[in-house]
């Protein structure tokens, strides 16, 4: 990610196909709230959001279980699935709690999320694996990663380290960039660093929706982009990912587009739980 231009979010938002996926995510975001639904429910349908966020999650990180499934349990301390349920989870209750301190300290919050994402990693981990003593925090040199499906070049912990601080500072300045390309940025940005051992995909997408909530696109976490991402396909998303690494400005354009289909597959994901409420059949 280039940061040479003074606000460089704000310059993608001008690639083509960009201002159309913005105004598109817009149109679908407020088409649902003003779903009757969301009148007196609309907490119903942000905790069945939230579940079916987590559960999309867990599936592109390769843990692919029924909603049912996800909705019925509760022990998810056993496999390594079921681990990586538990902890898309847990992501989905901690991002609500953690709003006030993105715009101020996200370097903060990522590893918060990530030492909620892990806390159930290091205890079946061999002393010298991944997930041994780096717990919410961001590698060191000489550390490894595990993390299903993406398997780009890993950078290296220094330039992991500058590049997420050169995220950080983005963040905090703020800008006048939409938010569906400061989330498609922040989800990009992460997925490329992978600055923790483990769960980087889960505290990428988390960081995005973090953001979609926070910028007052969604500030009711009823349009959850894991859905999209999930329903788009893990070969779609890889796809799309290999554009933000490329940095060209179509590469970067289709990521966020991408981004942008995910977040309206999240808003008809929720629009069918609002008509389901609405029919008394759920």
């Amino acid at each position: 990610m280039s940061t040479n231009a003074a606000d460089p979010l704000a310059a993608l938002a001008s690639l083509p196909g960009v201002p159309e996926a913005v105004d598109s995510v817009r149109t679908a975001v407020d088409r649902v709230y003003g779903h009757r639904v969301m009148r007196r429910r609309s907490h119903e349908v942000t905790s069945e959001a939230a579940l079916r966020g987590a559960r999309a999650s867990a599936a592109l990180s390769g843990a692919d279980w029924a909603l049912e499934e996800v909705r019925r349990r509760t022990d998810f301390g056993g496999d390594p699935e079921a681990r990586t349920v538990g902890a898309a989870l847990r992501l989905g209750a901690e991002a609500g709690q953690l709003l006030s301190i993105w715009r101020q300290s996200p370097l903060r919050v990522l590893a918060r999320l990530h030492l909620v994402a892990a806390a159930d990693s290091a205890a079946g981990a061999p002393a010298s694996g991944p997930a041994s003593g780096a717990i919410g925090r961001p590698r060191q040199a000489g550390e490894g990663v595990e993390e299903p499906l993406i398997e780009a070049p890993l950078p290296d912990a220094a330039e992991m380290a500058g590049r997420l601080e050169g995220l950080s500072g983005l963040i905090v300045a703020g800008g006048e960039a939409p938010a569906l390309v400061t989330a498609a940025v922040v989800h990009g940005e992460l997925l490329a660093l992978r600055p923790f051992a483990t769960r980087n995909g889960l505290v990428a997408r988390t960081a995005e929706r973090i953001v979609l909530i926070g910028s007052g696109l969604d500030p009711k976490a009823i349009c959850p982009a894991e859905v999209g991402h999930a329903e788009q396909g893990r070969a779609a998303y890889v796809a799309a990912f290999e554009g933000y690494l490329s940095g060209t400005p179509d590469g970067m354009a289709a990521w966020i587009a991408h981004c942008g289909r995910a977040v309206e597959l999240g808003v008809r994901e929720s629009t069918a739980v609002c008509e389901a409420l609405q029919r008394g059949a759920a």
